[in-house]
């Protein structure tokens, strides 16, 4: 495996310090506080542990608190709220310097069968045909603080491909509040479905929130813009892996108050529904 990859399997592992108890190491991505994805999957990795492994989660609901600083490690206290006949409820607060920054409900079901359906995939650029996320940080790295443009040209864990490609990010034209990014670990990874899940949540949060900004002709570069999340929600909805191609499908249905509602829809390359998203962030100019 990559030691990238790797390196964010360990990352997302955790320590356990104490029965529901467990503790978390901070990554630094370049923007001075921890990045919402890391400590959003580290706090459903420490809820996944306390349940069954036939019990994969099937919904999280998420708040982020306070911003988390990264020269310093999380602990996460699960709460084991309910152990049911199909059902295992937790609820995970992070906390660092005594404060709560962070806090997750999530729910685990064992597996069974039922009726199905779901929303067809919509149409796509194939992923080959559009260029990575280094490739477009290395376009306008000149212009990128020093920091920034080692971060975004540096190996990352996962790939990622964007579709709306802005000819300048610090001057993006307005666009439809739409959004899709393929992605996929660069690595193999274990068949270990409560991994491939967590991992989900970590990759979910990357260019999400900020497919609000799109019609206002503003990005998160842009000068004395104020983004940051405030709330994270998934449901899974069958079995996957993210070590092969998959979709996120990005809307924005509105924005008001300094508030941008994201949502989402995740599909495999085959077309398969196997996750959805939603997402409030405050998007502030001063």
């Amino acid at each position: 495996m990559s030691s990238v990859l790797d390196s964010l399997v360990q990352l997302l592992a955790l320590e356990q310090i104490e029965k529901n108890l467990f503790r978390g190491q901070s990554q630094d991505l370049g923007w001075g506080t921890v990045f919402g994805g890391q400590v959003l999957g580290q706090a459903l990795s420490a809820a996944a542990q306390t349940v069954p492994a036939e019990r994969p989660v099937h919904s999280l609901h998420a708040y982020f608190l306070r911003p988390g600083d990264v020269k310093r490690p999380i602990v996460y206290d699960v709460d084991r709220i309910r152990d049911g006949n199909s059902f295992n409820t937790r609820r995970v607060v992070a906390i660092q310097n005594g404060e709560a920054i962070f806090n997750l409900a999530a729910s685990f079901q064992k597996v069974e069968p039922g009726f199905s359906h779901q929303d067809e995939m919509p149409e796509a650029p194939e992923p080959e045909s559009l260029p990575t996320e280094q490739e477009r940080v290395a376009k306008h790295g000149a212009r990128l603080p020093s920091k920034l443009r080692e971060r975004g040209t540096m190996e990352r864990p996962f790939e990622m491909r964007r579709s709306d490609v802005s000819d300048d990010p610090f001057a993006p034209s307005p666009m439809p509040a739409r959004r899709m990014v393929w992605f996929r670990a660069i690595d193999k990874l274990p068949d270990d479905d409560a991994l491939h899940r967590y991992l989900l949540a970590y990759v979910s949060d990357f260019a999400f929130v900020t497919t609000a900004l799109l019609p206002h002709g503003v990005g998160w570069l842009t000068p004395g813009m104020q983004v940051a999340s405030l709330d994270h929600v998934m449901w899974f909805h069958q079995p996957f892996r993210v070590d092969e191609w998959m979709l996120h499908v990005m809307d924005s249905p509105a924005m008001h108050g300094a508030r941008g509602l994201v949502r989402g829809r995740i599909f495999t390359r085959d077309g398969r529904l196997v996750a959805s998203t939603s997402q409030e962030g405050l998007l502030r100019k001063r």
